[in-house]
């Protein structure tokens, strides 16, 4: 695929994705019509960025892994698609769309800005479990943001959280945590393959174990303390995705370790 094809593929998916956040703001919509609009534009989505991905690894003959361009560009995608798993599994979630649209809205028209020209991949990125590490993160931010989304909407409306909602808004979050960890042991066994070292303590890491003892905190205060307000909880599932938002997008171009850059 060409790079004009290819810019073609990602300007159809912001156009899905600014279709879709306008008709979840339409008042009158109800959400069976808001949820099949959502599904319908998520699905051409990942249809259009699952194609542009494929087309730009064949052409480099490289993933998706360097640059800012192919961090949003293969995280967009995934995003979509971990959406579009979570409602299926499950009804409740479907709601969160008026949150999730207009986050990967935002999110292709920042792809949309950004250089998009290949870096050659280092050799330090030829090691499966760099494909651990990539595919359990990406895994981890879409339920997060799930989780988040959903606790957004029961912080703005308490009243009407159901405990079914409740139960599988914590079930996913235990999820990604469990993904968040799986992320953090194969990027460790990756940087001793790579750089000969487990850790090193640059930005991008510290700011990825702090995610993970947010989370952890969160989950075990949660069943510890039976006190705990669930405002509070709900608070700090919203924080977990803002600081993983935050470590995924800003950090690993701003860090002096050998994350910068994604390199």
């Amino acid at each position: 695929m060409s790079p004009l094809l290819e810019r073609y593929a990602v300007m159809v998916a912001v156009a899905l994705l600014a279709t879709g956040t306008v008709a979840g703001l339409i008042p009158s919509t109800s959400d069976t019509t808001r949820h099949r609009i959502a599904t319908g534009a998520l699905a051409g989505v990942v249809a259009a960025l699952g194609i542009a991905i494929a087309g730009r690894w064949l052409r480099e003959s490289q993933g998706p892994f360097l640059t800012m361009y192919d961090v949003l560009l293969s995280n967009t995608f995934s995003l979509g698609l971990v959406f579009i798993v979570a409602t299926g599994v499950s009804e409740v979630l479907r709601p969160t769309s008026r949150i999730v649209l207009p986050l990967l809205f935002g999110m292709g028209v920042w792809l949309t800005m950004v250089p998009a020209e290949a870096v050659p991949l280092p050799a330090t990125f030829d090691n499966p479990w760099l494909w651990v590490h990539v595919l359990s993160g990406k895994v981890f931010l879409g339920l997060c943001l799930v989780c988040a989304a959903a606790a957004v909407m029961q912080l703005a409306s308490p009243g009407d959280a159901s405990e079914d909602g409740n139960a599988t808004l914590w079930s996913m979050y235990f999820i990604a945590f469990m993904a968040h960890t799986v992320m953090l042991v194969a990027g460790a066994a990756w940087a001793h393959t790579a750089w000969g070292r487990f850790w090193s303590w640059d930005g991008l890491e510290v700011s990825t174990l702090l995610t993970w003892l947010l989370i952890g905190g969160t989950l075990h205060a949660r069943v510890t303390f039976r006190t705990m307000q669930e405002r509070v909880a709900l608070g700090l599932v919203v924080g977990s995705f803002v600081l993983a938002f935050l470590t995924f997008f800003g950090l690993p171009f701003l860090s002096i370790g050998p994350h910068k850059g994604f390199v």
